[in-house]
């Protein structure tokens, strides 16, 4: 298990790559100038200024971080937003790293560079030659869709039926190949059937499977710890703790995080958020939710879940009230009148459906621990409401028009009375019955090895060895770039 280094693979693949990044005038960031944007060449942040957001411009790679600045095109300030006491009816503060200003619009973007650079520079991946397949329950297969089309690479998304509108029009747009199978984001077997379907029929197809990639949890490691880390000493104040982390569970990428985090707070809560029509970790729990972008039924290869202290269940139908809340002009003419800032509720936009159940999962928290004004619990706000304008179309016209009682009821019944049910604290033997549900769908299933399970939960150097890699393969970038051989002046 151990030794876990990354060797050039296949010279002639990777001398395909480094052609056709020449080609394309393609430069790799390395992972460090993704956790600190300010290191990014300057010949590289002048020309971004010139560059749009959605551009399927290479230059785009430099600005998988969470410091982009809206308004100059330049690394800024950490985006962030800090969900109002008003709203939350929780003494403890609430911040989350917004997504939204991701390329793509949802920070995914950064685990399929994370699945995608490795291979790349070590000759893992033939751009004349492979199909890059992105098994998705929503915004990963947008991100690997939107890598693909920078390296003129075919790009194959994969993803449930159920999800939103806007996520397959927006594929159709970049010429993805599509497959939309059967369910919702709880049906994730289907999209791993549906992947060694393709195997099956081509070695072309090379699937980026961000439930057992570690480069996926290696970027949220090294770049999104490291922001949070930053962010607490930017907004904290004489006597404030970093008292929880919380992440939707999904692919288990973000919650990677949380083993930075561990590192410089080592009495963080780091919380699994999930559904509760579908409380997989809660009580191996099964059934089908809409808060899109969270598979179930299933642990990810990926989740270290010694470092996961407790679980929180949302009901999906509260995040889909509080998307109305937050979105409708009556709902926020009514937080208005509430004390809540007309500019803080013009930026609740940025949270989407699953950013609103971390939201609730963080008041659980706060309740749970009976926590006051020196604690700050840190989130993720994956993406925004720029995803899910059909499912308000939909409430709308299922319910009829929002008005400012509705938006009292929502309020009161979904956050004010937001309780700590359906929270689970894991105990040791908590923890290791979840990391044992690894075994049905990776080593039955998906033909993982026992000792490489095992080594997950009783090696303990498996977890560090791979979570150290990225100065590796920031050299391996720099020699790919090298080898490119791009003039930026």
């Amino acid at each position: 298990m151990h030794n876990w280094s990354w060797n050039i693979e296949n010279e002639e693949y990777l001398k395909k790559t480094i052609q056709r990044c020449k080609e394309q005038k393609i430069l790799l960031p390395k992972f460090s100038q993704l956790k600190n944007p300010n290191t990014i060449p300057e010949s590289i942040q002048s020309k971004l200024v010139k560059v749009g957001m959605e551009e399927t411009n290479p230059l785009n790679l430099f600005r998988i971080n969470w410091r982009n600045d809206i308004k100059t095109g330049k690394p800024g300030g950490i985006n962030f937003f800090e969900v109002p006491r008003e709203i939350t009816g929780i003494k403890a503060r609430v911040i989350g790293l917004v997504g939204k200003h991701f390329p793509t619009g949802a920070h995914k973007v950064g685990a399929t560079y994370g699945c995608l650079a490795p291979y790349l520079v070590t000759g893992r991946f033939n751009p004349e030659y492979h199909k890059a397949v992105w098994p998705s329950t929503g915004n990963y297969c947008r991100g690997g869709a939107f890598n693909s089309v920078l390296l003129s690479v075919h790009a194959v998304a994969i993803l449930p039926e159920e999800m939103s509108r806007e996520r397959f029009e927006w594929l159709k747009e970049m010429g993805a190949e599509i497959y939309a199978t059967h369910g919702c984001e709880s049906n994730v077997k289907e999209i791993y059937d549906k992947c060694h379907e393709l195997e099956a029929q081509s070695d072309e197809y090379l699937v980026f499977n961000q439930f057992d990639q570690f480069g996926n949890p290696i970027w949220h490691y090294e770049v999104t710890g490291y922001t949070l880390e930053q962010l607490f000493d930017q907004v904290k104040g004489k006597d404030s703790r970093f008292s929880g982390y919380i992440s939707a569970t999904g692919s288990a990428g973000t919650i990677g995080a949380g083993d930075y985090l561990r590192t410089k707070f080592p009495h963080v809560k780091v919380i699994a958020s999930e559904a509760l029509q579908c409380p997989t970790l809660l009580m191996n729990g099964f059934g089908g939710h809409r808060i899109e972008g969270i598979g179930d039924k299933h642990i990810p290869w990926i989740h270290n879940v010694k470092n996961t202290d407790c679980v929180s269940a949302i009901d999906d139908e509260d995040t889909l009230r509080l998307l109305r809340l937050f979105n409708d002009p009556s709902g926020k003419e009514w937080l208005i009148k509430q004390g809540v800032k007309a500019e803080e509720v013009e930026q609740l936009n940025v949270l989407g459906i699953s950013s609103i159940c971390n939201m609730l999962s963080a008041i659980k928290l706060a309740k749970y621990y009976e926590m006051n004004d020196n604690d700050i619990i840190f989130t993720i706000f994956t993406d925004s409401v720029d995803m899910y304008g059909s499912r308000l179309d939909e409430m709308n016209l299922e319910f009829g028009k929002y008005d400012q009682q509705q938006a009292h009821i929502d309020w009161s019944s979904v956050i004010k009375h937001q309780g700590i049910d359906y929270f689970k604290e894991l105990s040791y033997t908590d923890k290791k019955a979840i990391h044992n549900l690894k075994y049905f769908t990776w080593v039955e299933q998906q033909g993982k090895s026992v000792e490489e399970l095992n080594a997950q939960w009783y090696d303990e150097n498996y977890w560090t060895e791979r979570f150290s890699v990225t100065s590796e393969w920031d050299e391996l970038i720099d020699n790919f770039n090298k080898q490119v051989g791009l003039k930026i002046g």
